[in-house]
């Protein structure tokens, strides 16, 4: 499947089947894909739980309104981020690139982050956004449908995953076997409603 074909075959899939068991071989391949995705300075705030134990997945569906997706699908990934991840040894983010590179990209790190809680926090989703993006459609040409998932007391996730105290949670993705059809899109705004040139109106 090509990358075009893969976003119009994306839909957000609520029901999956529960007999279905994704392989490790498979998990491994989906995530070392997801890692490739881009972040702002190389940070790779994201972190990526994977919940495997079915009384866990149970107290997780029992805090996301009883969706079933939650326990059926056959993987269930909670995407989080490191808020301070700017801090923990930087250097291991460059430690490919060239010195003149590193001795530039390390205080411009500091620079930027440094009491500057905001932007902390928006590169922790936009980073953990774009590998979301990268996890569904790489879970599509795997033969796989997902849904991103918002629908959740993210506090009593946090408190079921141990999330420590400097991580936040951005959402989270249940990726398997569809057994129903997504419902047909909604319904699209025009692309000139929503692509603008050079300014808005």
């Amino acid at each position: 499947m090509d990358v075009k074909q893969a976003i119009i075959n994306r839909r957000s899939v609520k029901k999956f089947d529960p007999e279905h068991t994704i392989t490790e071989a498979e998990i491994t391949e989906l995530m070392a894909h997801a890692i490739l995705s881009p972040t702002a300075f190389n940070i790779q705030h994201w972190r990526f739980v994977r919940v495997q134990d079915p009384a866990v997945r149970q107290q997780i569906q029992d805090v996301s309104w009883g969706q079933v997706q939650v326990t059926e699908a056959s993987l269930l990934l909670v995407l989080c981020a490191d808020l301070n991840a700017w801090e923990k040894s930087p250097e291991r983010y460059w430690v490919n690139a060239p010195e003149e590179v590193q001795g530039f990209l390390l205080p411009a790190i500091a620079d930027y982050y440094t009491n500057h809680h905001q932007a902390q926090r928006d590169e922790c989703f936009r980073s953990s956004s774009i590998a979301a993006t990268t996890i569904m459609l790489m879970a599509q040409e795997m033969g796989y449908d997902s849904c991103p998932m918002d629908g959740f007391d993210f506090d009593k996730v946090a408190k079921i995953i141990n999330l420590p105290h400097d991580h936040i949670i951005t959402m989270m993705i249940t990726i398997g076997k569809k057994t129903e059809e997504a419902r047909p899109r909604g319904g699209q705004l025009p692309l000139n409603e929503v692509l603008l040139t050079d300014k808005f109106n």
